[in-house]
């Protein structure tokens, strides 16, 4: 196993490289606008996964991906070299699709401010189906089982509840 602090710092020499050979070397007409946004790398320094972003549509991202599968060789032997490794790491490019992400969120987002901006309004218009009041106040309760009390008393002859 390997330091985290140096897989770190070889994930991020991968990122660098990638992206100077992909905008100085590659001259792949397939290549759209590419953004490599990240390089992870394993503990064991063996394969690295490349992230990137294309702007465009699916075909500018699908032509993309087919010119950095056909530079793999060119990028895999400059990241070994650069790194100065025993074992150049194997190279996997992933489409990294944050940016959609973002936009189904704040769609999402939108969406919950509407409906709970609806739900403020209806509730502005809103009134009581009943009594404003539907519970017994605390002063009437007690009124009433006063005069049930001594309604009572009044049924009952005198002596009758002693033994």
């Amino acid at each position: 196993m390997s330091d985290p602090a140096k897989v770190r710092r070889h994930a991020e020499r991968v990122r660098e490289l990638v992206a100077s050979v992909v905008r100085s070397q590659i001259k792949d007409p397939r290549l759209g606008m590419i953004t490599i946004t990240d390089a992870r790398i394993t503990a064991d320094l063996r394969e690295a996964t490349v992230f990137y972003t294309v702007l465009g549509d699916a075909t500018a991202q699908a032509s993309t991906a087919a010119a950095l599968e056909s530079a793999k060789g060119l990028l895999r032997s400059t990241v070994g070299k650069a790194l100065g490794l025993r074992h150049s790491p194997s190279l996997t490019f992933v489409l990294d699709d944050v940016q959609d992400q973002v936009k189904q969120i704040d769609d999402l987002l939108a969406q919950a401010r509407n409906a709970d901006a609806e739900v403020q309004r209806l509730a502005a218009r809103a009134r009581y189906a009943g009594d404003a009041q539907p519970y017994r106040l605390d002063d009437e309760d007690a009124d009433e089982s006063a005069a049930d009390e001594s309604a009572a008393d009044e049924d009952t002859p005198r002596g009758a509840d002693r033994p």
